[in-house]
């Protein structure tokens, strides 16, 4: 299994991604829309990421409360199949926002959220 990336929502996308760009180093990967008004971006080189998400219609409340780790697994399905019946929380059905990438979320012990991803 490898750390896949550390999910962060943000207020205001073209300030973190000056500062995550410019202060921390990190370069922009990829960017795009998800919907009409999410904003996504995974910054940094090799294996793993920082992904900042932007909802534009969303309380300010959830800038913050947004961290999630995400790991990738080989199947999506069997993973969410081996945690069935266990003390796990399982806290999303498998979400596919493209052809390329399916997840699901669990929590951890401490209530974070993680995400096992698999690339299609």
């Amino acid at each position: 299994m490898g750390f896949c990336h550390t999910t962060l929502t943000v207020k205001d996308m073209d300030a973190s991604l000056r500062f995550y760009t410019e202060v921390v180093g990190l370069p922009v990967d990829r960017r795009y829309l998800s919907g009409v008004d999410t904003d996504i971006a995974f910054l940094g080189e090799g294996e793993t990421k920082v992904e900042l998400i932007c909802y534009q219609n969303q309380p300010e409340a959830v800038v913050g409360n947004g961290v999630a780790l995400g790991f990738t697994v080989p199947s999506v399905p069997d993973k969410l199949d081996s945690l069935k019946g266990s003390n796990v929380p399982i806290i999303s059905d498998i979400i596919q926002p493209n052809p390329h990438i399916r997840f699901f979320y669990v929590t951890d012990p401490d209530g974070f959220r993680v995400q096992f991803l698999e690339t299609l």
